[in-house]
């Protein structure tokens, strides 16, 4: 059975050998980062199956990481390591979609215990999706464009790219406004306009080359929301 990797983020070194010593003696492999500007370019491109991400960080800190994560790899579990007084950005780094947090002072039975019950319920999360065929070409999640049949290329935002990745990962379901709100935006739907959402399809329909009279790709659910279509 191949060893999974963990991602330890964290600028405390004495902290940081221990978790890596702790991981090692487990079975794992551990990937380590000593700063913000490591630890953000290692979660975008380092081959792991987890991140330890610790909130406070030079450079770049463990909340702008996570909002990296989520952008880019939506599935990868986090487990944020946080002080004992860092409610608020405990409660910041749940709602911006940490997986589980522990609290310093930790105990290595404790941070063993909650990264392989996080491992567990991973392979329920929806499989992370790179490219999506599509009739007129391949949606490019990691390169964020479009690239279409006979050399034609459109350029995808951060939210459109979170949009279709959310879309795709659950076909054949009705998603409403709300829940795209909710999940992909982040947002409390209560109050809001939803036509944000309206006016995001549109102009991805436009770059999918999907025709809104009649879409194949990205469907419309009246009085619901929008479904991902069957585009083998």
């Amino acid at each position: 059975m191949q060893k999974r990797t963990v991602l330890v983020i964290e600028d405390d070194a004495a902290i940081r050998q221990g978790i890596v010593d702790a991981l090692d003696y487990a079975g794992y492999t551990a990937i380590e980062a000593p700063d913000g500007h490591k630890g953000l370019a290692l979660a975008a491109d380092a081959e792991c199956d987890l991140v330890l991400l610790d909130l406070v960080l030079p450079g770049p800190d463990g909340l702008q990481i996570l909002k990296s994560i989520r952008a880019g790899r939506p599935t990868l579990p986090v487990i944020i390591l946080t002080a004992r007084g860092e409610l608020g950005d405990r409660v910041k780094g749940l709602r911006l979609g940490a997986d589980d947090y522990v609290v310093k002072p930790f105990s290595v039975k404790e941070l063993l215990a909650r990264v392989d019950a996080v491992l567990r319920r991973s392979p329920e999360r929806p499989q992370e999706i790179v490219k999506i065929p599509i009739p007129g070409g391949v949606a490019d999640l990691a390169r964020r464009e479009v690239r279409l049949k006979g050399g034609g290329r459109e350029e995808l935002t951060d939210r459109e790219v979170s949009l279709l990745r959310y879309l795709a990962g659950n076909p054949g379901r009705a998603i409403s406004r709300e829940e795209i709100l909710t999940r992909v935006w982040r947002l409390d739907p209560r109050g809001l306009d939803t036509r944000t959402i309206d006016m995001h399809i549109v102009r991805l329909r436009e770059k999918l080359r999907d025709d809104p009279d009649e879409p194949t790709i990205i469907l419309t659910v009246r009085g619901v929301g929008y479904m991902f279509g069957d585009v083998k």
